[in-house]
């Protein structure tokens, strides 16, 4: 019985332990691309900022996203103008969506089965753990995943000068999921350290309060 008794013990507390668990939030995923040869061209001029071709036009999904990614140019020396008057483009695309979480073991349950030998732990007397309460804790969180990609073009040749993409999930109850939190943090990864190595993909970590 002692050893039933200590394993009742690891269950609650381990049931409590995942009661505990913080909302999940995940490193952004950043990959960036560029002409080494041009990469000169990047930053201190101007550029206008438009949704990319097959994004919602006008979309107010996207609008806090865009919002972000100009708060980054800036930064980096640009200015913003019409588009009539810009040196380059930067065309911004998005993708949200709300998955559930990867499905875990089965959680450690404690019944009526303690003693008939009919759980997953037996001693030599026959006793063991049955069907019964279910120590899981809560349900995993739902977890919206975000894309963010963004590509900066020349006006006059229409050239490609960089682009890069960023992933990001964190969990549905996460302050960070709400659009204006979710798009500062994400832009602020994919601009960091720009334009950041040709076809490197790095993680940056997110700090949360």
């Amino acid at each position: 019985m002692k050893k039933v008794s200590r394993m009742v013990l690891l269950a609650l507390g381990a049931a409590a332990l995942s009661a505990c668990a913080t909302t999940p939030v995940g490193p952004v995923e950043v990959t960036r691309f560029h002409q080494s040869a041009r990469a000169a061209q990047l930053g201190q001029t101007t550029i206008f900022i438009e949704d990319a071709p097959g994004q919602d036009t006008g979309s107010l999904e996207l609008a806090p996203y865009k919002a972000a990614v100009a708060r980054e140019l800036a930064k980096l020396g640009y200015r913003e103008v019409a588009r009539r008057d810009a040196a380059q483009i930067a065309q911004v695309s998005l993708e949200r969506e709300v998955s559930e979480p990867a499905p875990k073991r089965s959680p450690v349950s404690v019944g009526a089965g303690i003693g008939g030998g009919t759980g997953g732990y037996r001693s030599g007397g026959g006793v063991g753990l049955g069907i019964g309460i279910n120590l899981g804790g809560n349900k995993p969180s739902q977890l919206v995943a975000t894309q963010l990609a963004v590509s900066i073009r020349e006006v006059a040749s229409t050239a490609v000068l960089w682009e890069g993409r960023a992933g990001f999930s964190v969990g549905i109850d996460s302050p960070l999921a709400i659009r204006e939190a979710n798009a500062s943090t994400m832009a602020g990864a994919l601009f960091r350290e720009f334009p950041g190595n040709n076809g490197e993909t790095i993680e940056v970590k997110v700090k949360t309060k």
